[in-house]
């Protein structure tokens, strides 16, 4: 009796090469985010950033007044907490009857908006220079770096004020001020990396391999720097919402009715024995934010660096 072979049924290999970068991808996920979870302080911020941001999103809403209105009679009335004040404003009223609370939440809006655009600002055309200047060092390394050099060698907030001066007050011209500021420190973080990126074998194939300068910048470079410039980011938003605060403290940033926190410490400042709440509450914002903003930075350095990452 003679037997047959039977033919082995045809294999597909792409769904396994498919699903083996996948895979790998949901795993650097997962260890990312145990690295993240294991810093109590920074899953805390998050927390604390995921609820100032849907306030924010929600203000219209959430808070109880207009931010601009002035209510007459309820000039300086102090919290509901104190002296039996009404509920009807939970954080009191300033100086002019606007309703602190109310101020607080649209005035979160503006640093928010601030810090995002700001960094926006510094980050794009700081990473292009640090790229050109790590790949045309011989052309535009001296160049761009003896212009961050001067940059660095001014005081941020004389800096910042210096280009409120020029352009003029306003929200606008806050975040570009501020996005000025911010653009020595990418520019050379990225180049620091980029040239560390630039010794290395996968970068040497690819020049072998016949691919060009941008394909290799944006394409197997920039990639590879990306965690350390998020970092950066992430702590740039936070002084970026203290530059805003202080050119608002100023007279130089964002121009009143608008609540803006820097300018509602500016408006209290010759209230703080009369009526405390008006100077306290953007200043607690102001800490609270910033803090946040900090710890939440540091549990990224430590998960997205694995030099830093802690032994837990």
């Amino acid at each position: 009796m003679s037997s047959r072979l039977q033919p082995l049924p045809p294999t597909d290999t792409a769904p396994a090469a498919n699903a083996a970068p996948a895979s790998g991808r949901i795993a650097g996920a997962r260890e990312f985010w145990h690295q993240f979870a294991a810093n109590r302080g920074a899953l805390l911020a998050a927390c604390l950033l995921a609820a100032l941001l849907l306030a924010t999103l929600f203000a219209p809403w959430l808070a109880p007044h207009d931010p601009v209105i002035q209510f007459r009679d309820a000039v300086q009335r102090p919290p509901f907490w104190q002296y039996g004040g009404s509920t009807r404003f939970l954080l009191g009223t300033d100086e002019t009857g606007r309703d602190v609370l109310s101020r607080l939440l649209f005035g979160a809006r503006l640093s928010l908006l601030i810090g995002g655009v700001s960094v926006l600002i510094a980050v794009v055309p700081g990473i292009v220079l640090g790229l050109l200047a790590a790949f045309f060092d011989k052309w535009l390394d001296a160049p761009v770096m003896r212009l961050m050099d001067v940059l660095l060698a001014l005081p941020s907030l004389l800096l910042a004020v210096a280009v409120v001066a020029v352009l003029g007050p306003g929200l606008l011209n806050t975040m570009m001020a501020i996005g000025i500021v911010g653009l020595p420190a990418f520019t050379r973080l990225t180049r620091a990396a980029a040239l560390g990126e630039l010794q290395k074998d996968y970068v040497v194939a690819s020049r072998v391999a016949g691919a060009g300068r941008l394909r290799l910048m944006f394409s197997q470079v920039l990639p590879n720097c990306a965690a350390p410039l998020i970092v950066q980011a992430t702590l740039g938003f936070s002084t970026a919402i203290l530059d805003a605060a202080a050119l608002g403290f100023l007279g130089l940033g964002v121009q009143p009715p608008s609540p803006e926190w820097g300018a509602m410490l500016a408006s209290a400042r010759d209230y703080i024995e009369s009526a405390w709440w008006i100077v306290t509450m953007p200043g607690v914002a102001i800490l609270i934010t910033v803090l946040a903003i900090n710890l939440f930075g540091d549990g990224l350095r430590d998960a997205l660096d694995p030099k830093l990452r802690r032994m837990r």
